[in-house]
């Protein structure tokens, strides 16, 4: 099975929108109302955000998306990985493996310090996964957020 890897620009907005199916599939979300062709065009022109695809046969069955982080106490960036899927019947073929692998290649030729993610301690298959990838470290943090839409309720 050969995987092509690549790293979307403006003129794959298709793509990206692929990938948005994907990780709603996956993550068994819905996300209502998509953004508009306009605004996702406007995000991958920017250096701040980074979209990754996995396609096999010109389908996209998985990638992630990054967002990249200017520091003050280094000039090399950080990369945040945001959303990260493969779709399931793609899963265990090393997709997603292959995934992590050119991203962090990417983001060492680029000069990034860091490449992190965090993963919500009930995520159980996340978390063996990403420990199957060899990360330098393994930190336990909590994560609080606070949203900042008036209508949304807080937990």
């Amino acid at each position: 099975m050969k995987i092509d890897i690549s790293i979307l620009d403006p003129a794959s907005i298709s793509d990206l929108y692929a990938l948005m199916e994907v990780f709603e599939d996956v993550f068994e979300t819905e996300s209502g109302q998509k953004p508009s062709s306009d605004h996702l065009i406007k995000l991958l022109n920017q250096e701040g955000f980074i979209a990754i695809v996995a396609k096999i046969e010109g389908r996209v069955v998985g990638g992630l998306t990054l967002y990249v982080l200017d520091q003050y106490i280094s000039e090399k960036p950080l990369a945040y990985l945001y959303d990260f899927a493969v779709l399931t019947q793609f899963q265990r073929k090393g997709i997603g493996s292959r995934l992590i692998d050119f991203t962090q290649s990417y983001c060492r030729k680029q000069g990034f310090e860091e490449l992190y993610v965090q993963v919500d301690k009930v995520d159980l298959f996340a978390i063996e996964f990403y420990r199957s990838t060899n990360p330098s470290s393994e930190d336990r943090v909590i994560q609080f957020s606070y949203h900042l839409n008036q209508n949304e309720t807080s937990g």
